[in-house]
């Protein structure tokens, strides 16, 4: 495997494909490489903040604050950051209804950490930061040793957005969290191999796993606004060890082959790294 000759040609798709920017950042268990393009750049963060406020979840199940089991009333009322004031996630611009649809019920931290990532339901992930605290949340990813991911407010609260205050992410600093995730470093076993569990279930798969063969698992979560589209998770190609890959792209409003972009650098990472040596397995 020769990984030197992968940012330049990663670089040339996306430039092609008319991409503002990109980060990408590749760590391989087979062989303990890596590289980075951009790797400490920050990219507005869009859903894939759910996947540090996946593991603030977890740690905090770790120490017996909750269980999976907890049951959490279904609210659609928060404050901003900026001045207090209440707002509401949209039914409409979410991705998911089933947590609308159980406002003024209560559903468990389980059923809505996996609707915060399956299915990105911007309702539960405020929700779940909501139950965890913002401030703890920053506390443990701290604590985890996770840098490169500013965690600064909850899901579509626009009057922070307007005064320039968004999650942001790196993609070095997201490969890092899908490295605690999978080597358990500082979690319990038991919730790494929860989360995997949820990460596996996907709902969204045209981005890194369109690049992949059918045989190829993936435990991933996207993320996509008007101005960016993301992919980042762990790859588990049949009979080899895993990856880590997260690609971070930034286009201008609503333009661009977005998906088929993050599909053809999945496919081509893939194919160099991973393909020939399954191929001989």
């Amino acid at each position: 495997m020769d990984t030197s000759v992968l940012p330049e040609r990663i670089e040339q798709i996306a430039a092609e494909a008319g991409a503002r920017n990109i980060g990408v950042a590749f760590y391989d268990y087979e062989t303990d490489r890596s590289f980075a393009i951009h790797g400490d750049t920050p990219f507005h963060a869009a859903s894939t903040i759910k996947v540090p406020i996946l593991l603030t979840v977890f740690d905090a199940i770790d120490k017996k604050r909750y269980t999976l089991e907890t049951k959490v009333h279904i609210r659609n009322r928060f404050f901003s950051l900026v001045d207090g004031e209440i707002f509401r996630v949209s039914a409409g611009r979410d991705a998911n209804s089933k947590v609308h649809a159980a406002r003024g019920k209560k559903l468990t931290i389980g059923e809505l950490a996996y609707h915060m990532i399956v299915t990105s339901s911007n309702l539960a992930t405020n929700l779940l930061l909501g139950v965890v605290g913002l401030d703890q949340a920053k506390e443990t990813l701290q604590r985890l040793g996770l840098t490169g991911i500013e965690l600064y407010r909850g899901v579509e609260d626009e009057r922070a957005h307007e005064q320039g205050i968004d999650n942001r992410v790196t993609a070095n600093g997201l490969v890092e969290a899908f490295r605690v995730i999978e080597e358990g470093r500082g979690i319990s076993k038991a919730s790494s191999e929860k989360m995997l569990e949820i990460l596996h279930q996907q709902e969204f798969r045209s981005g890194i796993p369109a690049g992949l063969p059918s045989n190829a698992k993936v435990a991933h979560k996207t993320g996509e606004i008007s101005t960016v589209a993301h992919d980042t998770g762990l790859v588990f190609p049949e009979n080899r060890k895993p990856y880590a890959l997260v690609i971070l792209t930034e286009w201008e409003p609503d333009k661009g082959e977005r998906q088929a972009t993050l599909a053809k650098i999945s496919k081509l990472i893939y194919q160099e790294v991973a393909g020939s040596e399954v191929a001989h397995a």
